[in-house]
């Protein structure tokens, strides 16, 4: 059993999208392994794809004990329930979030990134490609599958940010900030029930008033989840694979040269680029259970190290090096299991739409600033550029 000091949210960010190297080292001595974390809590950390997938997946590692479920506080966010209110949650947004649904969205999708670009070109350069595109479209995507006025956005980017703080915002300004999330999901709710539209929040009311499946506090959380996680990860994934791609030239002509190859670029960026924590959220055992060689003992925290499982040398030959056209990729990115992200494909469909577009445009895209130079956000939860100034 390995066991040693684990660093800070903060430690890590400094790396930029580095994976800690300590990761594999534990992963090679031991998929599952004891560690303590900056606060002085102990906890398990899995680094092991198959270990990885279990906690992910198996219901004896709860999220909701995690959260404090145990203690009478159920949780109202998607990501925080166990079965069965997660099941029960979780169906009203498979139900109105459909593929069909996001595959009737590639057209409108390229629509945007397509005007984006005008822009970008028209301003001519360097630009910052994080506020000229990365951000704006999976914000404007967002914003219309929920039925969110576009005048809102920037409220509700503000409160988004506070709501993923680690150390950027005060405890009191997450706190204002989850009330006004709140409060701006609960009016537009209202406003979708007394004026239904044709969009996913409006399916969701229906669903919701349909057949009591959920309450109003479930219902507000479930807007809210999406809308935090419908834009800022994609936006924060644009940017990081810009930078990893426009740091490494010769990816980038790679996939200039064959088009063909960017889905499963994309895939393989998705394997190899963290987004957020190393550590992934904190699970609670509920029983004791076997694990990677190991017993988990009941009340013991297990965190699944998704990036880094999804480097795992059995399952991915060469994992610590990035290849565009790894073929078999059974990455972790998007989760496992019964938490594996609802919006998986309509983050695949905007990457997809993101890449072809800048390609195309701008096939000559490069940064226009040293790499040391490149700013990094500082105090949240997800890793990526603050500003990434590129030229053509």
């Amino acid at each position: 059993m390995t066991r040693g000091r684990w660093p800070s949210h903060e430690e890590f960010v400094r790396e930029r999208l580095d994976l800690d190297p300590g990761l594999r080292r534990l992963r090679e001595a031991a998929p599952v392994s004891r560690i303590t974390l900056a606060d002085g809590e102990e906890a398990w950390l899995v680094t092991g794809w198959e270990e990885a997938r279990r906690v992910l997946s198996e219901p004896v590692f709860s999220r909701a004990a995690a959260v404090g479920a145990a203690e009478g506080n159920a949780p109202t966010f998607l990501i925080d329930m166990d079965p069965p209110d997660h099941t029960r949650v979780r169906r009203h947004v498979v139900r109105a979030f459909t593929h069909r649904r996001v595959q009737a969205m590639r057209p409108r999708v390229e629509g945007v990134a397509g005007r984006l670009l005008d822009g970008v070109e028209a301003r001519g350069r360097p630009v910052d490609l994080v506020e000229e595109f990365a951000l704006p479209l999976p914000v404007t995507v967002i914003c219309e599958l929920l039925g969110v006025p576009m005048g809102d956005r920037r409220r509700f980017q503000r409160w988004s940010d506070a709501f993923l703080s680690v150390s950027a915002y005060s405890d009191d300004e997450v706190r204002d900030a989850q009330r006004s999330l709140d409060a701006f999901l609960a009016e537009l709710v209202e406003r979708r029930r007394e004026e239904p539209e044709d969009d996913l929040l409006s399916a969701l009311v229906h669903l919701r008033d349909e057949d009591g499946g959920l309450d109003e506090r479930e219902l507000v959380h479930l807007g809210v989840g999406l809308l935090i996680a419908g834009y800022e990860t994609t936006a924060t994934q644009i940017s990081n694979f810009a930078y990893v791609l426009l740091t490494r030239p010769e990816q980038w002509e790679r996939l200039r040269r064959d088009p063909g190859l960017l889905p499963g670029a994309l895939e393989e960026l998705l394997r190899f680029v963290p987004l957020g924590s190393e550590t992934g959220l904190p699970r609670v055992a509920t029983r004791d259970v076997r694990l990677g060689g190991v017993l988990v003992r009941a009340g013991d925290t297990v965190m699944a190290a998704r990036t880094a499982a999804s480097r795992d040398e059995k399952v991915f030959g060469d994992g610590e090096r990035l290849d565009l056209g790894r073929e078999e990729n059974p990455h972790l990115a998007f989760g496992y299991g019964l938490h594996h992200c609802v919006g998986a494909h309509l983050a695949r469909l905007e990457l997809q739409v993101a890449f072809s577009a800048l390609l195309r445009r701008f096939p000559g895209l490069r940064l226009a600033v040293p790499e040391p130079e490149v700013r990094w956000k500082d105090g949240l939860v997800v890793r990526g550029p603050a500003a990434l100034p590129v030229t053509w």
